[in-house]
């Protein structure tokens, strides 16, 4: 796609299975690859792959809930890649219980990774992009956000607020010619999907009736994201701001 080559990615959560999805794609497009991950080793090789096959990538251990640690990988990514041109912020953590039996410990897991962490992010890149006049930032939230998720009610607490954020930002941002849209993946047959659905036959039941509640008959698939992401980061996308598009296969079609 026009515009990618070239430029400076960050990709947070890139070891995952959408985040890794994601990093090889801009790294087929031609991107310098920052894979950042909590997990230093799983995004090395993360790296490695898109260096085995041509492309250009590094590894950023990065810990999305401290501000400081988000300061670090973004100044080591633009010392060794140069200035960040694609912002995504795919990192995110869950997990799934009824409202009322969880507690604020976990609340705050899952606000510091889902809704911190990505505002540490904006703030730290944001600047650079502002000055530079240019920029493109594709957010990761969730179908959650927009229809709601029984047993993730503060999963979709934060992808929410990610919605609403990046709406803001688009608008803010936009004099600076600051692109900030929103992808919201239905179920997503990932490691975090897995453990949300639980292991055994009930686990296998909740993903079954998952995909048979699809107009596609399936679970979505890591490299279902990957298309739009690169198509939001570049040229072709241009004049797109402050839209939020779900990739779910059907499950959620709303205006």
């Amino acid at each position: 796609m026009r515009g990618i080559k070239g430029k400076a990615a960050v990709v947070t959560g890139g070891a995952g299975g959408i985040g890794t999805a994601i990093c090889r794609r801009f790294g087929e497009e031609g991107a310098r690859v920052a894979v950042f991950d909590i997990n230093q080793d799983a995004a090395e090789a993360v790296a490695a792959a898109i260096r085995a096959d041509g492309g250009d990538a590094r590894a950023f251990a990065v810990d999305l809930t401290s501000q400081e640690s988000v300061v670090a990988a973004v100044a080591a990514a633009e010392e060794a890649l140069g200035p960040i041109g694609i912002l995504v912020n795919n990192a995110g953590w869950d997990r799934a219980g009824n409202f009322l039996d969880t507690d604020k410990a976990l609340w705050d897991r899952i606000v510091a990774v889902n809704l911190y962490g990505p505002l540490y992010m904006h703030h730290a890149v944001l600047k650079g992009m502002a000055e530079r006049g240019e920029g493109r930032v594709v957010n990761i939230a969730s179908d959650a956000a927009r229809v709601g998720s029984s047993g993730e009610a503060v999963y979709a607490y934060c992808k929410g607020g990610l919605v609403a954020f990046s709406k803001t930002m688009a608008r803010e941002m936009a004099k600076k010619r600051i692109n900030v849209n929103v992808v919201c993946p239905g179920p997503t047959d990932t490691a975090l999907f897995r453990d949300f659905c639980g292991d055994g036959e009930y686990g296998e039941k909740l993903r079954a009736g998952l995909a048979r509640s699809i107009p596609f008959g399936r679970l979505g698939q890591p490299d279902d994201l990957p298309g739009i992401v690169a198509f939001l980061a570049s040229d072709d996308a241009s004049f797109i701001t402050g839209q939020v598009i779900s990739v779910s296969g059907g499950l959620t079609m709303a205006g």
